[in-house]
Formats: structure tokens, C-alpha cells, sequence
């Protein structure tokens, strides 16, 4: 099933939509919005998964065409953001440009921060409030999205809390990340707003890619119209969100809503490029002694889409300027 919000509202009005993204159904008497439908839901599910199927046989009679500038935030706001820094590839080069090494525990359980879990950006919506020299950066991600997980709850298994995934934009701002970090009390005004792709969708929609583990595909970073990222999403990664769920919620249950994310994807082969600006001034560094690739400026665009291997985008796509 893919959902999506229209825009109206903090949180938007829930509606399906058609497996090829040509049509949609507002969710009329089954939720108002996708948290309510995340609130309950067992029960009200089987009614959204029944218009899916109308809408893919063309024969819900209340579609109608899909505008995707109509959509916000499949979820505007959300409950808890957690966020990781699972592919390994990505910390160890981010640290080694700086003359840090990993964690010595960095293979024991994944890195998770707690990050701002309201006002994030529809997919076209422009970067905007932040300052150049605070060095805007973007991170490409994938996010699940949760419903209720029991504290304690175990890594076998906990893949069956995950209801839907959709893309993430984290914005960042490297400037005011490394003195953040130095303090070691993690992020904060270094993580503005970030942003979500249009579409929302079940794993079983996934197929093949999803392997209860990971999300696999091609992550396709296009900044200022080059690409600079065409990375394989399933592999370099240790930790699954099946991982990720069982580590935050050791010591606390987890609201339906929750959004948890394992961080850009990055692969150990440097040739597939980055999902951010920061990883590849690093790459630069190690590899030449000098980093070129400038941070986003005013009027420059950024675009990420997670791909299929027959080159179809499995969520839509985030595309976005500084403003």
C-alpha cells in the first residue's frame, strides 16, 4: 500500500495512493490523517488496503489524478525522530578526515541520536532559515515508520513493527556539528527541520528489496544537477532497523509514529559516491589532500531518489532548494 498527505492543516489529510502514482483516494471514513491511522492501526488498515486495491483496478469511484505539488509530509509531524549513523563507511570516513578514529565499541550497537520530530518539509519544500556560512549540508536516508513497540522488545522480530518507509532529507549545518559534538551531549541546533519524501509505503510493497533487515535499491544523490551518489542502500550497514528498534527501545516503549532512520547510506566502495556533501569533502580529503565540493548555497538544488534495479523510484523523490 503507498499513502500519502495532502497538504491542510499540522498534520495533512490522509489519502491512498495508486501503485503507479497516477491516481488517489482521500481516506475518507477510515482515518483523517496517517497518525490516526498508525493509532489504530490493526483495525483500520483493511479499509485503506481495500482502496488501494479500487484505486489499482480503476475502479474507485472517488479518485481522482494525482497532483504530487498537492502533497505535504507524509507525516508532519511525528512523536519521537530517531536517527542513526549505521553505515559504517560513512563514520569512519567523516572521522578520519578529521584525525579521529572510530569508536572502539562502534560494532556493538548501533549510533542513535534523538533528533526534531515536527515541521518536516514536503518533498519539494526549500531549505530555508539557515545561514550559508553555517555550511548547509543534506543527508539521504530512508525512514521507517512506526506503530506501537513494547520497551524491551527483541531484534528477532522487531522488523514487525515497521509500518510503512519513506525518504528522509536530514539537513545539516557542519559548521556548528563538530563543536556540538565536541561537547558531547550530541546534536541539536546543528539539526534544523528536515524533510520526508511524498510517498509513504508498506514494506510488503517493496518486494524483493525489502529483506526484513534492510531496504536495498540505488540511493541517487543529484547535487546542483550532477549526480554525485548512486549508492546500493541494503549492504555495508551492520545494523538493521530490526537492530535500531530493539537498541532505543531497551528502556522505553516506542509511540506509533515514531520515525527512525539509520543515517545516510554510504557503501564501503568509494567509486558509488555519497549521500552528503560532508562524507564527500571527507572522501576528497583522504584520497587527494584537498576537499572542492562546496556546501549548498542559495538557489542550489539537491535531489535524492531511491531507485529499483530497473531504474523505477520506489518512494517518489525529495527535491529541494536553498531558499
Amino acid at each position: 500500500m503507498k499513502l500519502a498527505s495532502l497538504k491542510g492543516g499540522r498534520d495533512g489529510q490522509l489519502i491512498v495512493v495508486s501503485r503507479d502514482l497516477r491516481t488517489a483516494a482521500k481516506a475518507n471514513g477510515i482515518a483523517p490523517t496517517l497518525q490516526a491511522l498508525l493509532d489504530n492501526w490493526d483495525a483500520l488498515s483493511p479499509a485503506a488496503e481495500a482502496l488501494y486495491a479500487a484505486l489499482n483496478a480503476g475502479t474507485e469511484k472517488d479518485g481522482f489524478m494525482l497532483n504530487l505539488d498537492d502533497l505535504a509530509a507524509p507525516l508532519p509531524r511525528a512523536f519521537q525522530y530517531l536517527d542513526g549513523a549505521c553505515y559504517i563507511s560513512h563514520i569512519r570516513r567523516n572521522r578520519q578526515a578529521r584525525g579521529a578514529s572510530l569508536p572502539a565499541d562502534i560494532m556493538e550497537a548501533p549510533l542513535i541520536y534523538q533528533g526534531i520530530s515536527y515541521g518536516y518539509g514536503a518533498w519539494n519544500d526549500p531549505i530555508q532559515g539557515q545561514k550559508e556560512e553555517d555550511l548547509i549540508d543534506f543527508e539521504a536516508e530512508i525512514a521507517a515508520i512506526l506503530g506501537d513497540v513494547p520497551r524491551g522488545v527483541a531484534a528477532t522480530g522487531a522488523s514487525q513493527h515497521i509500518r510503512l518507509f519513506c525518504l528522509l532529507q536530514d539537513t545539516s549545518l557542519r559548521r556548528i556539528v563538530a563543536p556540538e559534538l565536541a561537547r558531547t551531549f550530541g546534536f541539536l541546533v546543528s539539526k534544523p527541520e528536515s524533510a520526508l519524501g511524498p510517498i509513504a509505503v508498506t514494506p510488503d510493497e517493496l518486494g524483493d528489496l525489502w529483506d526484513g533487515r534492510l531496504v536495498s535499491g540505488k540511493m541517487k544523490v543529484t547535487l546542483r544537477g550532477d549526480v554525485i551518489g548512486d549508492m546500493e542502500a541494503g549492504i555495508d550497514c551492520p545494523f538493521g532497523y530490526n537492530d535500531a528498534i530493539a537498541h532505543v527501545a531497551q528502556t522505553r516503549n516506542l509511540e506509533a509514529g515514531t520515525i527512525l532512520a539509520l543515517g545516510t547510506v554510504s557503501n564501503e566502495d568509494d567509486t558509488t559516491g555519497c549521500g552528503c556533501i560532508g562524507e564527500y569533502r571527507a572522501l576528497e580529503l583522504i584520497n587527494t589532500g584537498t576537499a572542492t565540493l562546496e556546501f549548498m548555497k542559495s538557489g542550489d538544488t539537491v535531489r535524492i531518489e531511491l531507485l529499483d534495479y530497473d531504474g523505477n523510484p520506489v518512494m517518489g523523490a525529495i527535491d529541494q532548494s536553498v531558499v
